[in-house]
């Protein structure tokens, strides 16, 4: 199965998921690191491992760990995310998929922002659906989701009840540049992306819309790293999300079992 990284390269979006699984008794491995500078230097660093279940299922669970709310680096707890993948429609060089994914954290933050952020920042529960179509080196993903935000442990209460729910929609792009074509596995990938994040919160009325662009590295097909920086096309939001760079580094095990 060591085909699946550089086939399907430019389907692994670095600020999202795309419906397409990783291959069958695979394992991934990944270390995060994202931040912003201003007004001073906040960062949260994330664990991540990844199982291909199946060509239908695959999950991940990550561990949180940042000083976005205190002045020393604290563990801020964990999340889970299941992907089942209903729908595929396949083709020489293209394809059509479908999957539904569901997720759910458990953090220990206070809650001092208006964004529903299960990735360190809220304890809540996550579904949305998302589609991908590859077109040869083309690849493009839409998805959209449905957030509700707990009272963090801690006793760390939501502001106010209908600040709870969330809504979440996201639009990727991204485009296999080198190698223009493949004559083994070891060829250095080079992926460009485009991604569109954005996010509502009627409880509060107030909404974003963040553009992060990335560029992808992959080696020998099992490793890649990603560099990424997303700002705000639009925002009315309080978020930690805001003009923050991404650097991720991952490593996959194939045929594990």
């Amino acid at each position: 199965m060591v085909w699946w990284c550089p086939a399907f390269a430019q389907e692994l979006y670095v600020n999202t998921e795309p419906a397409s699984n990783m291959a069958t008794h695979s394992i991934g491995i990944r270390l995060e690191n994202q931040g912003y500078f201003n007004p001073n230097y906040k960062d949260r660093s994330t664990l991540e491992v990844m199982y291909g279940a199946s060509k239908n299922w695959m999950i991940h669970g990550a561990l949180y760990e940042s000083n976005y709310y205190q002045a020393d680096q604290h563990f801020e707890g964990g999340s889970v995310y299941v992907k089942y993948r209903f729908l595929s429609i396949d083709s020489v060089q293209k394809h059509f998929r479908g999957a539904f994914f569901v997720k759910a954290s458990s953090i220990n933050n206070p809650l001092p922002n208006q964004e529903i952020s299960l990735e360190g920042d809220n304890s809540g529960a996550q579904g949305g659906v998302v589609f991908t179509q590859l077109l040869h080196k083309l690849a493009l993903s839409a998805s959209t989701s449905y957030l509700q935000a707990f009272d963090n442990r801690g006793g760390y209460d939501l502001p106010q009840q209908n600040s709870r729910d969330a809504v979440a929609y996201t639009f990727s792009a991204g485009y296999l540049l080198l190698p223009k074509s493949y004559t083994n596995y070891n060829q250095v990938n080079l992926n460009l992306y485009v991604e569109l994040l954005g996010k509502d919160n009627p409880g509060y009325s107030q909404s974003y819309l963040d553009v992060a662009p990335a560029v992808q590295l992959i080696f020998n097909s099992i490793c890649r790293l990603d560099f990424s920086y997303r700002t705000p096309i639009y925002n009315d939001m309080v978020r930690n999300s805001k003009n923050t760079y991404l650097v991720r580094l991952e490593y996959n095990i194939f045929n594990v079992f």
